[in-house]
């Protein structure tokens, strides 16, 4: 044990599955944290209105405060970790600790993702740091790779599956052919999903993520409202079974990349190749690709979500800020939201790729010969085309499912053409359009 380990006081505001595993780790490790970082860092408040979740953990009742001002008054303390969520209640305890002096650490990706700037500004302007490894892949340490281990590296590209939720959904209907509903309910049940699953399903959470990756890998200031998002909620199994047999598994993916002098941020389920890196991440964890000048492709990997891997990335800011290395990049660097200028965020109408399209129709003679000649008119050459047998019953017509691989093509003439073939008077529903994402090629 150090005897001269300097004191870090600490105030956690919040005490639900993050919270509570946050300040087990910091009264748990006490000492395994002061030799291994040198501190003493001293939980003195839990700030919460219930503490049913921190008695359950075993947490010490004295340490107990339903005032967040005692905490913010206390002269001891010099971090509070912000772990209620949301954007309302969450800001304001934010802003009143930063206003305070008090350095925040922080998970907050949605908060983050739409007032980032602000806050960081906030922090600056009180000669404090606002911290937020925690916000993004759980205990994988990507927030930290981007401003530090790959700080030497222009980044071209990133794409990431940010949300375990969904990855654990796509995971099953992928390996048992489950229906969307049921897979979910599963999530549910093995509460990798909440009782309101929205956020994640819709593609929102992992949209939030990617604002603040992009913004630190590019170094630049992102507009979250300018993400065009896709989430797995009108995902269907007979298209997660069509892209199996050609080869491809679906991921719900986070991608920026550069396009035309600006960036090209978007997120959506994509199919990938089985033998892409992303293809074997499975079930609840979270990957994420970073493409960069110098060193290529790099992989970060591990468990995305849950109360301990989560409290490990904020028990690290925590160590950061104490040691004082948060406070000499935060003050350093130029890639900081509330420093960098205003990203040009460009459509994704220019992206070129190529696309699984599904068509529902009648089985009429020349049906796919009308719909090769919309492709055609649209500048979009066919590389394959699976056709299953008809169904139907002797009162109803029968209908058939056109499965077309395109070459690649740019999306905006794949949106023009399945605009004029959902026209067509033999095409009995919506298409369906996958984007087929590549691997991704090095630049350096």
């Amino acid at each position: 044990m150090r005897r001269n380990a300097r004191s870090i006081g600490i105030a956690v505001v919040g005490c639900g599955t993050v919270g509570g595993a946050s300040s087990l780790i910091l009264s748990r490790d006490r000492e395994l944290l002061r030799r291994r970082s040198g501190l003493d860092l001293a939980l003195k408040y839990i700030v919460d209105r219930n503490f049913d979740n921190a008695r359950r953990l075993g947490l010490d009742p004295g340490l107990f405060q339903t005032d967040l001002a005692a905490a913010l008054e206390d002269p001891d303390v010099s971090v509070v970790v912000e772990l209620v969520g949301g954007t309302t209640v969450a800001r304001q305890i934010i802003e009143k600790a930063l206003q305070a002096g008090k350095n925040v650490v922080t998970a907050n990706k949605a908060l983050l993702a739409v007032a980032g700037p602000e806050l960081l500004a906030l922090a600056r302007k009180n000669r404090v740091v606002l911290s937020f490894e925690a916000s993004c892949g759980g205990g994988i340490p990507i927030i930290r790779a981007l401003y530090d281990g790959l700080l030497a590296n222009r980044i071209d590209a990133l794409y990431g599956i940010v949300n375990g939720t969904c990855n654990y959904i796509l995971t099953r209907m992928i390996g048992t052919g489950s229906a969307y509903r049921d897979a979910l309910a599963e999530a549910q049940r093995d509460g990798l999903a909440e009782a309101d699953p929205t956020l994640d399903v819709s593609g929102l959470d992992s949209a939030h993520k990617l604002a603040i990756l992009a913004s630190l890998a590019f170094g630049k200031k992102i507009d979250f409202s300018s993400i065009p998002v896709s989430g797995i909620d009108r995902l269907e199994t007979m298209d997660v079974e069509y892209g199996s047999r050609l080869g491809y598994v679906v991921k719900l993916l986070a991608m920026a990349s550069r396009l035309n002098g600006g960036l090209c941020l978007r997120v959506r389920p994509v199919f990938i190749s089985r033998e892409h890196p992303l293809a074997w991440v499975s079930g609840p964890f979270n990957a994420v690709s970073v493409y960069g000048h110098a060193t290529g492709h790099t992989m970060y990997y591990g468990r995305g979500a849950g109360g301990s891997p989560t409290a490990s990335a904020v028990v690290a800011d925590i160590c950061s800020v104490g040691l004082g290395t948060q406070k000499i990049l935060f003050r350093t660097l130029g890639i900081w939201a509330d420093r960098a200028p205003r990203a040009k965020q460009v459509s994704t109408d220019e992206v070129e790729s190529r696309f699984y399209l599904r068509f529902m129709v009648e089985d009429t003679v020349g049906v796919l010969a009308r719909i090769a000649a919309s492709l055609g008119r649209h500048g979009i050459s066919i590389s394959s085309v699976v056709q299953n047998e008809t169904v139907g019953t002797p009162e109803t017509r029968p209908v058939a499912a056109v499965v077309i691989i395109t070459h690649k093509a740019k999306e905006k003439n794949v949106r023009k053409a399945l605009g004029a073939i959902r026209s067509l008077d033999v095409v009995t529903r919506e298409p369906v359009c996958i984007h087929i994402m590549d691997e991704h090629e090095e630049q350096f």
